[in-house]
């Protein structure tokens, strides 16, 4: 029962906050919230720029790759 009393508290207060519109106690934890949002949006740009990229260059590279025969060293020529 201890854990329901918890969890009742736990509920009023934030629906407390979202009453209120306060969701941070501080210009702290919007400014931690803010940041934590940007490194989310750059992970999930990074993702897109990694799908993008499997998807449009490796088969084209793939088929190049088929194709090219190479280059000759010629520093291992005597």
């Amino acid at each position: 029962m201890d854990h329901l009393e918890e969890l009742e508290s736990t509920a009023g207060e934030v629906l407390g906050k979202l009453k209120t519109h306060q969701l941070f106690q501080s210009q702290w934890d919007t400014a931690a919230f803010i940041i934590f949002l940007i490194f989310l949006g750059t992970v999930v740009l990074l993702l897109l720029f990694v799908c993008i990229h499997c998807c449009c260059c490796c088969h084209s590279s793939r088929s190049q790759k088929k194709n090219a025969m190479g280059v000759d060293n010629l520093a291992l020529e005597p």
